[in-house]
Order: C-alpha cells, then sequence, then structure tokens
C-alpha cells in the first residue's frame, strides 16, 4: 500500500508540556512511530489561550508534525491520541504530493532566521506602506468636487 505525507497538528496540554518538553513532545513521535510512521518534521508551533476550556485546561501547546504514514495506520493513530492525556486534540490533514517539499523545508526554518528576514524587510515595507497613506489626502477632491491639482 503506498504511503502518504500527513500534516499533524496537535494541542497538548501545556501543563504537562511546561513541567517536561521532552516527553510531551515525545508522545507524539512515539505514537505516529508505533503506527509505522516516518516523521519528517516535529516541531514546537505556539503556545496561546484556547478559545474554550478543553478538559478544564485554557491554555493549549500547538505541536505542528509532518510525517509518512499508510492511511491504515492513520485511523489508530486517530484513536490513540483521543485516548491520550497529554494530547488535547488533533487534527490530519493529507498533504499534496506537489507541495510536500516546500511544506517541510518552511516546517524546519529556524524561527529567529525567518523573524530577522521579516524584520528586515517588514521596516522598508512599512515605510512604503505608510507614504502611501499621507499622499492620499492630497489627491482627493477638492470641496467643489473638481479633482485637486497635481503637484
Amino acid at each position: 500500500m503506498s504511503q502518504n505525507v500527513y500534516e499533524g497538528l496537535f494541542i497538548l496540554d501545556s501543563n504537562r508540556y511546561a513541567r517536561n518538553p521532552a516527553e510531551a513532545s515525545g508522545k507524539v513521535a512515539s505514537l505516529i512511530e508505533a503506527q509505522g510512521g516516518e516523521m519528517l518534521v516535529s516541531r514546537l508551533w505556539e503556545e496561546r489561550r484556547l478559545a474554550y476550556p478543553i478538559n478544564g485546561q485554557r491554555k493549549g501547546t500547538y505541536w505542528l508534525t509532518y510525517f509518512r504514514m499508510e492511511g491504515q495506520g492513520l485511523t489508530e493513530l486517530t484513536k490513540l491520541t483521543e485516548r491520550s492525556d497529554t494530547i488535547l486534540r488533533h487534527l490530519f490533514l493529507k498533504v499534496d504530493p506537489r507541495i510536500v517539499d516546500t511544506l517541510v523545508a518552511h516546517a524546519t526554518a529556524e524561527p529567529a532566521a525567518a523573524a530577522t528576514e521579516a524584520g528586515e524587510g517588514g521596516e522598508t515595507a512599512t515605510e512604503g506602506e505608510a507614504k502611501p497613506v499621507v499622499e492620499a489626502p492630497e489627491a482627493a477632491p477638492s470641496s467643489d468636487g473638481e479633482p485637486a491639482a497635481a503637484e
């Protein structure tokens, strides 16, 4: 049977993750590998307040994974994640084979490097975006309805 690449997003119990990050994140990898999956990328996405409490938890740690697995293993993986105390919620998406390499490369990129690139480009973009906003009132029509003359 052919193997597919899946994106898995897990919401982990933040308290358990804070006490032992390696154990909490290792739980995800061990569940996937126990079903014959191959982990491509596994990383912390973010920790944030949940929209509504899940099992009494108001905060969750989002863990992003990309893994290769046969479709039959996904059913058992779903059952195991639902029984886990560490994993509050999960979502699996089948990834189109044409974009697997791009997604995996993006997920393995260093967050600090991405932030630095965005910061350098962001300053220039912010200056460029602010300028048209300032110039827009000058090009507005005059009070008599005629367009303002360009200088």
